[in-house]
Parts: structure tokens; sequence; C-alpha cells
């Protein structure tokens, strides 16, 4: 028979240990938050549902994103051990420059909808994290404000080309000027992709105060009192624009764009050059023969054409099409340092991060971006330990394959 006692007060004060009290509610938000789905399930508990759902959504049946995710899924990681891992860097270099983490904040429009801190907060992150920053030629804070929240980071500029190449080539002189090294050249868009979350939502930008989004606003009062009480949510490149995203695209980006125009941009910008929304090997073969430093490979994040190829599974015939003459990156389903990882160990010189960025926005303003990156850093310093990898240049197809 088992026998029984008392147990002595200084027993119960080794187990009964409370966690501290945190006031702050956004900070206490964001301590129950260890992966990104954790940051998702906040921002869809935090912001109206048609906010939530142009970050979340993706085309049509949404397969092209659902296929990527899946991809990173079906990744089997293959660790060495006894490697000595108490040290990690995590750093990598980048057209030339030493990135902390492997990976860069993607360029995002209509930011500000997302959380009315918008461009400036992930700036800052990004500055503080050592991680380049794409502000979009769709963003909500200007080319210079971007620049003045974050003078000692890296900046690039993701570029659209319009059907006014006068406009287009103002915004990359500006962008040159404030100090933006790098120009991404998006090639993926030259009709919008049905996103039909956004059309059964009705989003328009900015959001319209309809009887539905009044009745959701209720439910989300915070969301809406920043966005009314706070600067006008516009576009920083457009004077003004009613409508939906898919319609703004049909308006203004030219469906013509050609080699010629990627030769007038590589032309007009004096920097580095990257091309995004690279979905052949073909392609980026033949945009790093026509100037560009480095090619995305991206299906811009599954909301263009649904069952696209999937960025992960055309990395190995892109490394080959390019051999070595560009840098090769890669975006599209990334939701852990894991998958960044395992982008890595198959060539990828490095990915770019969006929703999971935009999901700690959404979440909680800055400090949720910050969390972000602290949850990515920690899951790419944990697979490295495990992988048996003390640096990103370590990193090998013998570590991680697709099944």
């Amino acid at each position: 028979m088992t026998r029984r006692r008392v147990p002595r007060p200084a027993e119960l004060g080794q187990i009964l240990r409370p966690k501290p009290l945190v006031l702050n509610p956004t900070d206490r938000r964001l301590a129950a938050a260890h992966t990104i789905g954790d940051l998702r399930a906040i921002a869809r508990r935090r912001t109206p549902r048609a906010v939530f759902d142009y970050t979340d959504g993706a085309a049509e049946l949404e397969d092209s994103l659902r296929r990527a995710r899946q991809a990173f899924r079906n990744i089997e990681f293959r660790p060495n051990v006894l490697r000595g891992v108490s040290d990690v860097d995590t750093s990598v270099e980048i057209l030339g420059e030493r990135s902390a983490l492997p990976f860069a904040f993607a360029p995002t429009g209509f930011t500000r909808m997302m959380h009315h801190e918008g461009e400036r907060a992930v700036a800052r992150v990004a500055e503080r994290a050592g991680i380049p920053y794409a502000l979009s030629t769709m963003g909500t804070t200007s080319i210079e404000d971007v620049a003045g929240a974050a003078p000692a980071g890296r900046r690039w500029f993701q570029l659209y080309v319009w059907r006014d190449r006068a406009a287009g080539r103002d915004l990359m002189a500006r962008a040159h000027e404030a100090g933006y090294d790098t120009l991404m050249l998006t090639v993926d868009t030259p009709v919008g992709g049905a996103r039909m979350r956004d059309v059964r939502n009705g989003l328009t930008i900015p959001p319209a105060l309809t009887l539905r989004t009044f009745l959701d606003g209720a439910m989300h009062p915070a969301w809406w009192m920043n966005l009314l009480s706070t600067e006008p949510l516009t576009f920083a490149s457009l004077s003004r624009w009613d409508g939906t995203a898919q319609e703004l695209i049909n308006e203004i980006f030219d469906p013509t764009l050609n080699y010629d125009d990627l030769a007038w941009v590589r032309e007009c910008w004096p920097g580095r050059l990257v091309v995004k929304g690279i979905q052949n090997p073909g392609d980026a073969r033949d945009v790093v023969k026509a100037g560009a430093e480095a090619v995305i490979l991206s299906n811009h994040g599954g909301r263009q054409l649904d069952r696209a190829p999937t960025p992960l599974e055309l990395l190995p015939a892109t490394l080959d099409a390019v051999g070595g003459d560009a840098e090769v990156w890669l975006d599209t389903g990334i939701l852990s340092g894991g998958d960044i990882v395992a982008a890595i160990a198959m060539g990828a010189d490095a990915c770019l991060v969006g929703r999971a960025y935009l999901y700690g926005l959404m979440a909680g303003g800055e400090r949720g971006v910050q969390r972000a990156v602290d949850i990515l850093r920690t899951e790419i310093v944990r697979t490295m330990q495990l992988l048996g990898v003390r640096s990103v240049g370590e990193l090998t197809p013998a570590h991680a394959a697709l099944r």
C-alpha cells in the first residue's frame, strides 16, 4: 500500500510557480504565440474578416498556395550528429552584403490596412534584425518616409511596370535618391489574379464602411478606431483609388510588359536588379542574360495563377539553368524557420517571407513583427543545430530532400 504524507510548504513552492502577470494586452497576446501559426490565429481574431482574408487568401481555389506549403511539409531532413553545434551562425551574404538571417521581408501592398503602424514598423524591425526589407510600389507609406523610419536599414524597392512609364521612372529615381540599393521588378502580374475571398467579401481599397463591414467592425472596434484616427489609408505612389485590388492591377499595370521593358528598367536603375515572379527555369536563364543579378522563384504567394508551379520544386532545375551566374531566391508557402532552412539546403541563396510578418503585424503591430522574427530565428537556429550544421554555408542538398 502506498504511504501518504502532507507535502511541506517548500515543496509546494517549487511546483506552484505562477507566470508573471503581464499587464499590457499586446505583450500578453504575443507571449502566447510560439509559432507563425499562433500569430495567424491571433491576427484572425484581431482584424476584420475582409482584411485578414486579403492577407491569408490566394487565387481561385487556392491550390497554388496549398501546394507550396505542402512541398515544404514533404521535405525530409537528414541530420548529422556529433558536430558540436553550441554556436550557430545564421548570417548569409545577399547580393554582396551580409544579412543576419537567411531571409528578407517581402514587399506587400496595402500594409497599413493590416495595422495602422504599417511599413514603418516593418522597416524598423528589419533594421534591428539586420535583414533587408522590400517596400512595395503598392505600399501605403512613401519611399522617403520608410527611409526615415529605418535610416540604417537595408532597403529595397519593388516595382511594377505601369502603363505610365514616366511614373515608373520617377519612382525609381526617388528610391535611388532615398538610399534603396536594390530594385525588385515583379513580372508575374500582367493582369490581376482572381482572389475569390476578396470578391466575396467585397473588399475595396481603402475599405468601405458598408452594412456588412460595419457589423464586422463592431467585433473589431480597435482596428476601426486606429484606421479612422490615424493618417488616411492611401497608396503612397497613387493619388487615389476606390475599387478592388484586381481592378487596380488591371487599370494601371502594363500587360504588354516584355524583355524590352526589362532592358528599359535595367537602363533606368543604377543599383542591383532582381526579377521576382519567375516560374520556369528558362525564364530564369533569360532574365539573368538580360541583366538581373538575382531571380526570385515565386508564384506571388499563390495570389495570381492558380495551379502555378511550386517554387520549391522548381529550385533544382532553376539552379542548373542559371548556372551560378545569379543568385536564386525563393518565396511562397514559408511559415517556419524550418522551411527557410530547407530551401537554403536545397540550394536557394535566400528566402522572402511575407504573410509570416503580416500575421505578426496584425497580431500586435511592430511588436508582432518582432515576435515573428524572433520565432523564425529560434526555429532556424534549432533546425540547424538538430541537422548538425554550424553555419548557413554548411547546408547542402544532403541535409534536405523532397519525398
